[in-house]
């Protein structure tokens, strides 16, 4: 049972879905590791908890957050991919993250193809961004291949300075 009203979309390989309690761990792991820097600080596991209910309660708020992405195949939870928009961000932003054993896969840019293109179609967005720490440069390089260009900066205020990289619009994608 899934914890928010998220629909489920699929490509050929991922289902995207709504969190789930079983999805806390693996998301917890990341918390725990450096790959979560450039999404996030570090956080023990209570925090990560928090960051857990805080993505549920923005679905219930905007109609649109993180869905957990699950690898058909194994069945386990691959990462997140969502349009996030919490106070202090100039916009909603298409944001993506994956867990360690996921990685290489191509699986961000599956999943971020897919919930942009749900973003366009379902909620109407006409514009999405992506907000990036400068350091990050695998996510930068991911962006570049959803066809994001860099347009500025902002002070995001939980992660200092970010870089926002523009995706085209919905006609530009036909």
């Amino acid at each position: 049972m899934t914890l928010t009203n998220a629909p489920t979309l699929e490509t050929d390989r991922l289902i995207l879905r709504g969190p789930q309690v079983s999805d806390f761990d693996p998301l917890a792991d990341f918390y725990a590791s450096d790959q979560c820097i450039g999404f996030g600080e570090k956080m023990k596991r209570d925090d990560a908890w928090r960051w857990f209910a805080l993505n549920i309660g923005h679905w219930h708020i905007h109609g649109y957050g993180y869905f957990s992405i699950v690898e058909k195949a194994s069945g386990k939870p691959a990462g997140l991919s969502g349009i996030w928009n919490p106070e202090g961000w100039p916009e909603p932003e298409l944001g993506y993250a994956l867990f360690a054993e996921f990685e290489g896969k191509g699986i961000a840019y599956e999943a971020s193809v897919r919930t942009r293109k749900w973003a366009y179609s379902d909620l109407g967005f006409t514009t999405l961004s992506s907000h990036i720490v400068p350091d990050n440069t695998r996510s930068m390089a991911l962006a570049a291949r959803l066809g994001a260009v860099y347009e500025s900066s902002y002070v995001n205020p939980h992660m200092g300075e970010d870089q926002i990289f523009r995706h085209p619009a919905p006609e530009e994608l036909a």
